[in-house]
């Protein structure tokens, strides 16, 4: 890891082709409160998940859940970290990957963004973290932000540094980058979606959605090598 100029930081290539794992490992039985957890907030907003109520629908105990993810904002935290583990960018044999390898995994992510975008959880957090957007402080919006999209978007950018080392794409920019393949797969769906458009739902398309993006991205950045 070393900084730029600006300060910021930046991770050399061997930390982002580790980061292509995903960076939040819970165990099945966290995974299922957590998972009950999400139904309860899509169900109720932020006022239906207590901590009793968690303990209840997920039987559990509450000091479990105090155990494992802490307070409230600790729960949040770790609910959204959990949804956006689900978009999948790579595998532990990341380094050893061929160029027909990086593509599946290339359409792996796209495939599997779209369902989670498409998913009446996803749609209930974003809708409700819009709503909580001219507050002075939104908590959801923030940890949304934090945890779910710069999650996803990190591991993505690790599987395209990892795939331009290897020759299979070439680019300046690596976050412009990222953003264009992210606008190639999700377009203007996602929005259609938050907002109730009739039929813009369609799972039985991600497949070949993600197939086309896939597509149009190596045309834009792939090299002969691919």
């Amino acid at each position: 890891m070393r900084r730029v100029p600006n300060g910021t930081v930046q991770q050399s290539s061997e930390e982002l082709d580790q980061a292509v794992i995903a960076d939040e490992e819970f165990t099945p039985r966290q995974q299922a409160v957590l998972d009950c957890a999400l139904q309860l907030l899509v169900g109720g907003g932020e006022k239906g998940l207590t901590t009793a109520g968690l303990a209840r629908a997920a039987n559990c105990s509450k000091e479990s859940i105090y155990k494992w993810f802490g307070d409230r904002d600790g729960l949040l935290a770790a609910m959204i970290a959990h949804q956006a583990s689900k978009v999948r960018a790579g595998a532990d044999n990341a380094h050893a990957m061929d160029g027909e390898q990086f593509r599946a995994y290339l359409t792996d992510f796209a495939h599997d963004l779209l369902d989670v975008l498409a998913g009446d959880v996803s749609l209930a957090l974003n809708r409700l973290a819009i709503g909580q957007a001219s507050r002075s402080e939104s908590r959801l919006g923030r940890l949304m932000v934090e945890r779910g999209r710069r999650r996803i978007e990190a591991r993505a950018m690790a599987l395209l540094e990892a795939g331009k080392r290897r020759g299979y794409i070439r680019y300046e920019d690596r976050e412009a980058t990222y953003h264009t393949f992210y606008g190639l797969i999700v377009r203007d769906l996602h929005v259609r979606m938050l907002l109730g458009e009739a039929g813009a739902r369609r799972p039985e398309q991600f497949a070949a959605m993600a197939d086309e993006a896939v597509g149009q991205f190596f045309a834009l950045f792939g090299t002969e090598t691919e």
